[in-house]
């Protein structure tokens, strides 16, 4: 497995989340992103999680509520890259994927968009 600091993640992620166009950060809205080194044993090769409302389902009784929870984690990440290069690429790609969660957009959508 490529070996990478949890620390070097976590920039890789926040790199990712910086190059989402600015129109679209603009709209997100109660959202929090994390990185974990593993997902729940259920799923080990889970990537990315959104948990939350997404803004196409918010309606006037959203208020007073947690916010929603994007999760990118390392280690499955690590075990399907062989550079740093791949890791590069992949956050990104989990990163967009989980956005465009909170943005609405459904599994089929993104992967009809590339982003599987």
């Amino acid at each position: 497995m490529l070996e990478m600091t949890r620390e070097e993640f976590e920039e890789l992620v926040g790199e990712a989340l910086d190059r989402i166009p600015p129109e679209l950060a603009r709209l997100m809205d109660n959202v929090a992103v994390f990185v974990e080194d593993d997902p729940d044993p259920s799923d080990p090769e889970l990537l990315g999680l959104y948990e939350g409302t997404p803004l196409t389902e918010r309606g006037e009784w959203y208020a007073g509520v947690l916010p929603d929870r994007i999760t990118v984690y390392r280690n499955p990440t690590l075990r399907i890259c062989e550079t740093r290069e791949d890791v590069v690429a992949e956050t990104e790609i989990t990163v967009v994927h989980e956005v465009a969660h909170h943005f609405g957009i459904d599994d089929e959508r993104l992967h009809a968009l590339g982003y599987g």
